[in-house]
């Protein structure tokens, strides 16, 4: 019997491990630059990095009708300044029909834990270099060049339009939120 109380008492503990860890999945993740600290919204599902530029990455529920979800990355301490970030990311994207790259897009500024960072808003035909999903249509990115105070980072939010445009708040509440 002695075994089968061990048995069972391991079955316990493994099963409150589990509610510990669901518990703290259904808070967010904590995201730490350079000292400034904010908590991801609970639904944004912790990945591991699908290449080594990626420090973090996250998949964000598709928004009704959606069959992609989007899919935040977030690069550490790779360079290029913001201007060369946003050149880059914008060339991504084809624009819609009648429109130009400038006319599809928006450069502000804002700031992350009191810290400039620059906001680009993105949309059309996602033409990534290195997917092999291939021209997506109808995707939008948000992307955000910070530089921390020991880092650089770079945060891009991509996926289907709508997707994106459902998870907009979260993401720009919780860029306001690092202090």
């Amino acid at each position: 019997m002695r075994p089968a109380a061990w048995l069972m008492a391991a079955a316990i503990g493994a099963l409150a491990a589990c509610g510990g860890r669901a518990a703290d999945d259904a808070k967010g993740v904590e995201v730490d630059l350079d000292g400034l600290k904010a908590t991801t919204p609970a639904d944004w599902k912790k990945e591991d990095p699908s290449n080594q530029f990626r420090w973090m990455q996250f998949r964000i529920p598709g928004a009704k009708g959606d069959k992609d979800d989007a899919e935040l990355a977030i690069s550490k301490g790779l360079g290029g300044g913001a201007d060369a970030n946003i050149a880059r990311w914008k060339s991504a994207f084809k624009p819609p029909a009648g429109k130009t790259g400038d006319e599809a897009s928006k450069v502000e500024e804002i700031k992350i834990g009191g810290m400039k960072a620059s906001y680009l808003d993105v949309s059309g035909t996602y033409t990534a270099p290195f997917s092999k999903a291939g021209p997506q249509s109808d995707y939008r990115m948000l992307a955000v060049y910070f530089d921390g105070k020991d880092n650089a980072y770079t945060f891009k939010l991509v996926g289907p339009a709508a997707t994106v445009e459902a998870a907009r708040k979260g993401f720009d509440g919780w860029l306001k939120s690092f202090k």
